[in-house]
Order: C-alpha cells, then sequence, then structure tokens
C-alpha cells in the first residue's frame, strides 16, 4: 500500500475520533445553535409578518421601516426580518443560558420557553423600545409608551410559538 494511502487512511481515522469525541461532549451537536436561532427566527419573522400584513399593515408598512430612517412595506419587510434572525438568536442564547436542559429538548417545554420569549419581547421591545425609538427619530404619531395593544400580544405570541416550535425541529 502507498504511503500517501497509509497517511490518508490514518487521517481519516483521526478525523473521525475526533468528531465522535465532539459528539460525545454535545460540541458538535451545539455548534449551529446560532444558525439554527437565525432560521427559526426567520420563520417565525415570517409568519408573524403575514399577520402585520393582514391585520395591522400600518405597522409593517410604516413604523418598522421607520426605525432605520425608511419607509414602504419591503423595506418594513426587510427591517422585520432582521429583527426577527437577531431575536432568534437571543432566544437561542437565553435558552442555552438557562440551565434547564430537559426543559429545553422537549417540544413542549422549547415552545413554552418561545412562547415567553415572545412576550417578553411584546413588553419590553414592542412596548418600550419601539415608541422611545419612533419618538427619537421623529416618526409622527409614535404609539403609546407603553405599547401593550393586545393584537401586539398576540402577533409577538404566535412568532413565540413558531420560533420555538421550528427551533426544536431544526437541532
Amino acid at each position: 500500500m502507498p504511503v500517501e494511502r497509509v497517511r490518508a487512511i490514518a487521517m481519516a481515522q483521526e478525523a473521525q475520533q475526533e468528531t465522535q469525541g465532539l459528539e460525545r461532549t454535545g460540541a458538535l451537536r451545539d455548534a449551529p445553535s446560532w444558525q439554527h436561532g437565525v432560521e427559526a427566527g426567520l420563520i417565525g419573522g415570517l409568519v408573524m409578518g403575514v399577520l402585520f400584513s393582514l391585520l395591522m399593515a400600518p405597522v409593517i408598512e410604516n413604523a418598522i421601516p421607520a426605525l432605520v430612517g425608511l419607509s414602504g412595506g419591503i423595506a418594513g419587510w426587510v427591517v422585520h426580518m432582521s429583527i426577527s434572525a437577531v431575536f432568534g438568536v437571543v432566544f437561542v442564547a437565553t435558552l442555552t443560558q438557562l440551565g434547564a436542559p430537559t426543559v429545553a429538548e422537549s417540544l413542549g417545554g422549547v415552545v413554552g420557553l418561545g412562547l415567553a420569549h415572545g412576550v417578553v419581547l411584546w413588553a419590553v421591545a414592542a412596548g418600550v423600545v419601539m415608541p422611545l425609538w419612533l419618538s427619537a427619530v421623529g416618526f409622527p404619531n409614535p404609539p403609546p409608551l407603553p405599547n401593550l395593544a393586545l393584537m401586539g400580544l398576540l402577533t409577538h405570541l404566535v412568532f413565540g410559538l413558531v420560533l420555538g416550535a421550528t427551533y426544536h425541529y431544526l437541532r
């Protein structure tokens, strides 16, 4: 057997042993968690954005793009989806820092945490940060402070539900 072939086989065996070691420690499985957070956030954001478009068009067409000095529905969608991806990563970071692996492993546990994430986003991001931010950028008629509309709660709960379920199935 040629020396190059022997070296290639030895290197392949070393790589396989290293991968198996990472699998045993969980490092390999956990490596793409933030990427799954982005993906789950985008899917949750898509569903939430459809609800915005159907039930609260001025939010996606005017308020959300105004956060970054833009206007229009397409800009609103781009900004909304970008924020959704970030909030998906925040969800995963929160999930991994909770230290409650048994809750985070089950579909019900992850969906429950996703719903809680949606409530926090509704109260903090939509309820406080968005009205303050829109006021700061001179948006005409910013929402009240706090902005705790029930329709906003519904859309954020849907985001959290889809986020949690999607994340569970992606990992």
